[in-house]
């Protein structure tokens, strides 16, 4: 059995048929090929799939695709302008080194671009706190924590 699904993502409406049980990650990373989205503990602990669902951050391994019907969906690829000029969040994390695998990298974003969105001058607790379902291996948080200070204060 398939349903209808519709919805929009990055500026562009989709309409799909598709199975009930897909997840949005897996809607988003197999149906659509956009693989910015990450796939890593599929429990909603990690933070990797993290997306913007009508504007909040979630993430997208933990709802069903069809939860998001008629939703506006952003990824990472979603981010940048159309001409391929980073936003400035991308932009701080590569200034202020706040990656290394990457593989956080896309929910970090996300998550941090959503905090700007409603705390436009977040302390370092604030950013602490809104990244706190985000896991990275690599970093150490201190250069991510970085990165939304700058981009808090305008590059």
């Amino acid at each position: 059995m398939t349903v209808k699904l519709a919805l929009t993502v990055n500026g562009n409406a989709v309409e799909a048929e598709i199975d009930p049980r897909t997840l949005l990650v897996q809607f988003i990373r197999e149906h659509l090929g956009l693989t910015g989205t990450h796939v890593g503990c599929d429990t909603a602990h990690c933070g990797a799939c993290t997306i913007h669902l009508n504007g909040h951050a979630v993430k997208a391994c933990n709802i069903l695709a069809l939860q998001a019907q008629g939703a506006e969906i952003t990824t990472i690829e979603g981010l940048a302008n159309p001409d391929g000029e980073m936003h400035p969040m991308q932009a701080a994390f590569k200034e202020c080194h706040g990656l290394q695998c990457g593989f956080c990298t896309p929910g970090m974003v996300m998550s941090a671009t959503a905090l700007l969105k409603e705390n436009p001058n977040p302390s370092e607790h604030d950013i602490r706190a809104a990244l706190d379902g985000n896991f990275c291996r690599c970093t150490g948080y201190q250069n991510i924590v970085k990165a939304v200070q700058t981009c808090a204060a305008g590059g």
